[in-house]
């Protein structure tokens, strides 16, 4: 909308983006860390199926972190370039 180049909006997005994911996975981390129950505290009583569920709720989200942030930035730098290729090809 502001007429920003590809590279400069695609980079603004990833930065403002970045404070809202960072949230939302820190306190999903948060809540399979107390899931998890790994002091053993006595209030909480998980059972191995609650444990299970929290640690596989944390490998997901840990591999959702790496695809999104690495991943997709990666792509789009690659089909930028290749965009950018073809351009100036075609000039």
């Amino acid at each position: 909308a502001r007429g920003l180049p590809l590279r400069a909006a695609v980079e603004l997005g990833f930065g403002r983006a970045w404070d809202s994911i960072k949230d939302a996975n820190v306190t999903t981390l948060l809540v399979a860390f107390i899931l998890y129950n790994p002091f053993e505290w006595q209030f909480l009583n998980t059972s191995g199926m609650v444990r299970g569920f929290a640690l596989t709720l944390t490998i997901g989200i840990l591999i959702s972190l790496f695809t999104g942030i690495v991943v997709s930035r990666t792509l789009i730098r690659t089909f930028y370039v290749n965009e950018q290729k073809t351009k100036n090809k075609e000039q």
